[in-house]
């Protein structure tokens, strides 16, 4: 069933009365929905976790009552209200939660993950608070649209302790998005009453945000749609960002088999006096509500016999959905000797360029990248050529990548800028289980065309925090892909490439080379993701970098060249997915195999290269696998130490020599 729009009027009349009918109906639909899901987690026949929302009926069917398909509503571990509310079949959903391949998300979702696009629900998430940053990019996309559509972010009181519900409302705030922020008050925060939860109350965190605040009895179906009937005109309407509660309760525990030792018995029992579904019988006719209960009993029970027929996803379907197929690249020519001369820093203000200008759903985002045009200048002028779609954000990492990955679900291709790559463990929840994962766990209905463009670098004294390089983290996460340019040109290509990609990409540039200049390509030049390339031939030893420090081994080589050794040098360009193949075609011809990079040595990429090498090219091997690196410690402020922590040319070079005469 798929929702409609609708409008609440306050005649108790006969149209009234059809409408309250329809909510309850929804109502009925949802509890009958989890009772019975309830039933079947205790027979086993729903594995994995289960939330349920019962006694929260209304707040869901009254919410999503004024929304339309395009509206999108983003949910939480507790989601399965939400979603039937806005349109998602019973079926499915139950198919989805006993795992069967005919689900919602073909069983890669499960009770906490369900979304549908498609109808607007961009997903429940088992992350506390991670729908609030999500919703800010859906309802970037329908403001950039202007099309008139809302978005609206469940949450429970519980999140309100999540930095990202601050970061989520405080951008939504000043970019003055079209989203309701409706807290589902239960007074728990999974086992903890609200009261050693928060000292501020909802009211007075929406004024500090500058936003409107509203409240409403979260049991009454009736008055949840009335006041959100009009939070939702006044948003068409082109208004800003609402912080609305609706206090309700739960009545099962935080999840099914909680022991609930935290709140009595009593509590509970009084709790149901206010049940929403009897709330709103009171004002119905006894034989119609009864057989809404007879229809919903039947669809529920339908559903579940249909999901019990099903068959589990098929073994051979195991890497399904994790990335979405890619459009062949082919490797572009080599650009000629009298080629135009640029830098790497044009080569990104170049790239951003010509992907705003081919593509209207293209936008940029980040700290800074508007009016001042990027802390290193390479955005400067975009905010002024395009404007409303290069956008300067407040300093949250989380929202930014969070808006990022609810405007790629919503189909737009957002390039968002985190501005040093140490900064990715700040917001690293929104690409580990957002961004990486989304189209896994929805089976494929998710889209995430998104890019995350940062920088590293170290040699300039720029400290720990400030010079890591954490491609392996990046790396280690399904669902990512990880690129790494070390060239003005490869940065131009890839980085168009990148944007133009549908899965999710993190581009990191190193800052040291923004200065670095070279051919310049033609504006159409592409470079294929996940393609290595052999940039200088040899025939003694294979050596293999990636950014800057490919710089430092062409260097080597050159310098080993007149010392009779014969070095082949591999550029990764793309670290994530690895380009196997052209680093093991280049070991079975030189049989010894070096690999140097900016990150420290223990658990990297290097590691990764080198257990690829022992296990599928170990009969080509003449001589031990090395790795040139820094050692486990931290990058040193002090310049005598990094000198001697940061691998260079002749680190290279010596590491060559070495190998190359075993």
């Amino acid at each position: 069933m798929t929702q409609a729009s609708h409008h609440i009027g306050t005649d108790p009349g006969t149209a009234g009365t059809d409408l309250l009918l329809e909510m309850y109906r929804r109502m009925r639909r949802i509890r009958r929905f989890e009772e019975r899901a309830s039933d079947l987690y205790k027979a086993t026949e729903i594995p994995g976790f289960l939330h349920l929302s019962i006694g929260q009926e209304a707040s869901a069917v009254g919410a999503c009552w004024p929304l339309g398909p395009r509206d999108g509503i983003t949910s939480t571990h507790r989601g399965h209200g939400h979603v039937l509310a806005k349109g998602l079949d019973s079926a499915s959903m139950m198919a989805e939660l006993m795992g069967k391949d005919a689900g919602t998300c073909h069983g890669r979702g499960g009770s906490m993950h369900i979304a549908d696009p498609g109808l607007g629900i961009y997903g429940a998430n088992g992350i506390v608070g991670a729908g609030l940053p999500i919703a800010a990019g859906v309802a970037t996309a329908a403001k950039l649209r202007a099309a008139g559509d809302v978005v609206v972010a469940f949450f429970g009181d519980g999140a309100v302790a999540q930095g990202m519900f601050h970061e989520a409302v405080n951008l939504a705030a000043v970019w003055d998005l079209p989203v309701v922020f409706l807290c589902e008050n239960n007074h728990y925060s999974e086992f903890s009453p609200e009261s050693e939860q928060h000292r501020a109350p909802l009211s007075a965190r929406a004024a500090g945000y500058g936003i409107e605040y509203q409240h409403v009895d979260g049991n009454d179906v009736l008055a949840v749609a009335q006041t959100m009937t009009g939070l939702v005109a006044r948003l068409r309407a082109g208004g800003g960002p609402v912080l609305l509660e609706a206090e309700t309760y739960r009545w099962h525990g935080h999840y099914e088999g909680d022991p609930e030792r935290y709140r009595p018995a009593e509590e509970v029992a009084a709790a149901k006096e206010r049940d929403p579904l009897l709330i709103a019988r009171r004002q119905l006719d006894k034989a119609a509500a009864d057989a809404v209960d007879e229809e919903i009993d039947k669809e529920i029970e339908a559903a579940i016999d249909w999901a019990r027929s099903l068959p589990e996803p098929a073994p051979e379907t195991l890497h399904d959905y994790v990335s979405a197929p890619r459009l062949a690249v082919a490797e572009p020519a080599p650009l000629p000797a009298d080629a135009e001369i640029f830098r790497s820093m044009d080569a990104v203000r170049l790239a951003l360029e010509h992907e705003l200008t081919a593509d209207p759903s293209v936008f940029v985002a980040g700290i800074d990248v508007g009016a001042g045009g990027n802390v290193f200048g390479l955005t400067r002028g975009l905010a002024q050529a395009f404007p409303g779609r290069v956008r300067d954000t407040p300093i949250s990492e989380s929202a930014i990548v969070g808006t990022a990955v609810g405007a790629a679900m919503a189909g737009m291709k957002p390039v968002v800028e985190i501005m040093y790559m140490d900064f990715i463990g700040v917001c690293l929840d929104m690409l580990l289980n957002q961004a990486a994962k989304l189209r896994f766990m929805t089976g494929g209905r998710a889209s995430m065309p998104l890019v995350v463009r940062t920088q590293f670098g170290a040699g300039r004294s720029s400290g720990s925090q400030h010079s890591q390089s954490l491609e392996a983290i990046l790396a280690h996460i399904p669902g990512l892909t990880v690129v790494m340019p070390s060239n003005p040109a490869d940065t131009y290509g890839l980085l168009r490439a990148a944007i133009q990609d549908p899965n999710p990409v993190v581009f990191v540039e190193n800052r040291l080379q923004y200065g670095l200049k070279g051919p310049k390509p033609p504006a159409d030049h592409l470079i294929p993701l996940g393609k290595a390339k052999v940039i200088r031939e040899g025939t003694d030893l294979t050596l293999v970098s990636w950014s800057r420090m490919v710089q430092d081994a062409l260097a080597a080589a050159e310098l080993l060249a007149g010392e009779g050794i014969s070095v082949e040098v591999i550029d990764l360009r793309t670290i994530a997915p690895l380009d196997r193949e052209t680093v093991l075609a280049s070991l079975a011809k030189t049989n010894r195999l070096v690999i140097a990079h900016e990150a420290v040595r223990d658990f990297g990429v290097g590691a990764e290269l080198s257990a690829m090498a022992v296990d599928e090219g170990f009969w080509h091997l003449d001589a031990p696998v090395t790795r040139v690196a820094p050692p486990s410690v931290p990058a040193p402020y002090a310049p005598s130490l990094e000198r001697v922590w940061l691998p260079s040319r002749d680190t290279i070079a010596d590491t060559v020599r070495r190998i190359a005469a075993v």
